[in-house]
């Protein structure tokens, strides 16, 4: 997720020469490329003078206990902590970085790395809204941005629209099984669930009709569609297939978080 956004700063202009790369793993220098970005291996290689608007922690949760102390000075000194790590709370970083630390808490998705993604956002009660306009701007360089007032949203958030991604790729995987089962070779079945679902979601997008009315849309009264729907839409159908799976991300993420 730090490359996608990296590459959506740098593709809106941003100077490659304002930003820094902190990472101990070798996989710093190809996500940096040919950019011109600086990559240290720790906070501590900092020049003293240097003085970050903002700190994007994108690391993985486990790895925030040994990553957020580093930056207790950085943020006392003014700076904003911006953390795209699932589960990671703002109490969390209050408790790393002093209760004065400037943090916002993202949740992006995976289809950030194409520009298409959408990230919900919560700031806690040290962000000014100068800080705020450049959270929006910079988790708008990879999609949409929305914000939260209610950290306790961001669970059921990342159940949407953060593990959202996989319940479209796992619709892709089944509609071209399903397709394969109705008599269609393989790499014909798999073009058509693929093309098919990106198809719907641009049309989606581009409409700007609520989905009910684009399902209605399709469905002609005892046609195909119809019949299918039918056994999509029953009591033990899509909507509480998909409910119980909501329920048990936004679990699981709750757990995350302690």
């Amino acid at each position: 997720m730090g490359s996608a956004l990296l590459k959506g700063w740098l593709e809106k202009g941003l100077d490659p020469h304002s930003v820094i790369i902190i990472d101990p793993a070798k996989g710093a220098a190809e996500i940096a490329g040919e950019a011109g970005v600086k990559i240290l291996t720790g906070p501590d290689l900092l020049d003293p003078a240097f003085a970050p608007q903002v700190a994007v922690m994108a690391v993985k949760p486990q790895a925030m206990d040994l990553v957020v102390p580093g930056y207790e000075a950085l943020a006392a000194g003014g700076m904003l902590v911006l953390s795209i790590a699932a589960g990671t709370t703002l109490s969390y970083f209050s408790k790393l970085l002093g209760e004065n630390a400037c943090v916002v808490r993202a949740m992006p998705n995976t289809p950030a790395a194409v520009g298409r993604g959408i990230s919900v956002l919560i700031a806690n009660s040290g962000v000014s809204n100068d800080q705020r306009d450049l959270c929006t701007s910079l988790m708008s360089a990879v999609g949409e941005v929305a914000w939260i007032d209610d950290e306790a949203l961001m669970d059921a958030v990342t159940a949407v629209s953060g593990s959202g991604p996989a319940y479209l790729f796992l619709l892709i995987e089944c509609l071209a099984e399903a397709a394969v089962m109705a008599g269609l070779p393989a790499a014909l079945a798999e073009t058509l669930a693929r093309a098919t679902v990106e198809g719907a979601s641009e049309l989606s997008r581009q409409s700007g009709l609520p989905a009910k009315s684009l399902r209605e849309n399709v469905a002609s009264p005892g046609g195909t569609t119809e019949a299918a729907l039918q056994v999509l839409m029953a009591t033990d159908g899509l909507q509480p297939l998909l409910t119980r799976a909501v329920a048990m991300a936004a679990a699981r993420s709750r757990e995350l978080a302690g």
